[in-house]
C-alpha cells in the first residue's frame, strides 16, 4: 500500500514539474496576409522578448497561461494568452491590424499679400489691350492691372511658418503603447487616477530616457515602480 502511494505521488510531482517547464513556442506575425518583421514579442510574465525575422518568425520560451504581447509602432498591439494547446501545436500565427496613418508634421503657411494699389501713369505695369471683337465682352478692364505680374510678385515675398507637433512625452507614450487592462487589472487603478499617476511618472527624469527607447517592457516595468511609489504617496497624503 506504501509502495502504491509511494508511487502514485511521484507520478504526480512529476507530471507538474513537466507542466511547470518553459517550452519554446515557435510562430508567425502577419497582416493582410503579409509576414511582419522587427515585431516586438513579449513574455509580460516572464519579463522577456525577441522579435520577429524577416520572414515574421518568432521563438520564445513561455509556459502555460503567460501573457504574451505583440507590439509594432505602425500596429495595434496584440495580447494572447498562451494555452496549453497553443504549446502542443507549436506554430501559432497571429495577426495584426496596421493603425491609420499620421502626419508626423502640419506645415501652416501664413501668406502676406502685397498691397496693390490703383495703376497710374507711372506704373510700369503695361496695361493689356482689348481684343476687337465687335459686341463681344472680353472680360478685360481698361487700363486694369496685370494679374500675372502681382502673382509672380506674391510667390516671391510669400512667407511659410512651419508649426510642429511636441516632443512625445511619456503620457502620451504610455497611452498609444501600453494596453488599456494594464492599468486596471495589473496596476490596480481606478480610470479617475490613471491621468494623475501618468502626470506623476512623467515627472520622473527617467521618463526621458524611455520615450527615447521606446520599448514596451522597459516602459512597464517603469509603470510597476512608479505605481509602487504613487501609492505609498497617496496613502501618506490620506493619513
Amino acid at each position: 500500500m506504501k509502495v502504491k502511494l509511494l508511487t502514485t505521488i511521484s507520478f504526480f510531482t512529476y507530471q507538474l514539474s513537466i507542466s511547470q517547464t518553459e517550452k519554446l513556442l515557435n510562430g508567425k506575425v502577419y497582416s493582410q496576409n503579409i509576414l511582419l518583421k522587427n515585431v516586438e514579442v513579449i513574455n509580460k510574465t516572464a519579463k522577456t522578448s525577441t522579435r520577429t525575422n524577416d520572414l515574421g518568425e518568432f521563438s520564445i520560451l513561455v509556459r502555460s497561461k503567460d501573457s504574451l504581447i505583440f507590439f509594432s509602432k505602425d500596429y495595434f498591439f496584440k495580447r494572447l494568452k498562451v494555452s496549453q494547446e497553443n504549446i502542443d501545436q507549436n506554430n501559432i500565427t497571429v495577426n495584426m491590424i496596421l493603425k491609420p496613418e499620421e502626419l508626423d508634421e502640419i506645415v501652416i503657411t501664413n501668406i502676406k499679400f502685397p498691397k496693390v494699389g490703383p495703376a497710374d501713369e507711372n506704373s510700369t505695369i503695361v496695361p493689356r489691350g482689348p481684343i476687337a471683337v465687335p459686341g463681344v465682352y472680353n472680360g478685360t478692364i481698361t487700363n486694369g492691372a496685370d494679374l500675372s505680374a502681382i502673382f509672380n510678385l506674391f510667390r516671391k515675398k510669400h512667407k511659410k511658418d512651419k508649426v510642429k507637433f511636441k516632443e512625445l512625452d511619456f503620457k502620451k507614450l504610455a497611452e498609444a503603447t501600453v494596453p488599456l487592462d494594464f492599468f486596471t487589472n495589473d496596476l490596480k487603478l481606478k480610470p479617475e487616477e490613471k491621468d494623475l499617476f501618468l502626470q506623476f511618472c512623467d515627472a520622473d527624469p527617467k521618463a526621458k530616457f524611455l520615450v527615447q527607447q521606446k520599448n514596451l517592457l522597459y516602459t512597464m516595468d517603469f509603470l510597476h515602480i512608479k505605481n509602487q511609489e504613487f501609492k505609498n504617496l497617496n496613502s501618506v497624503s490620506k493619513n
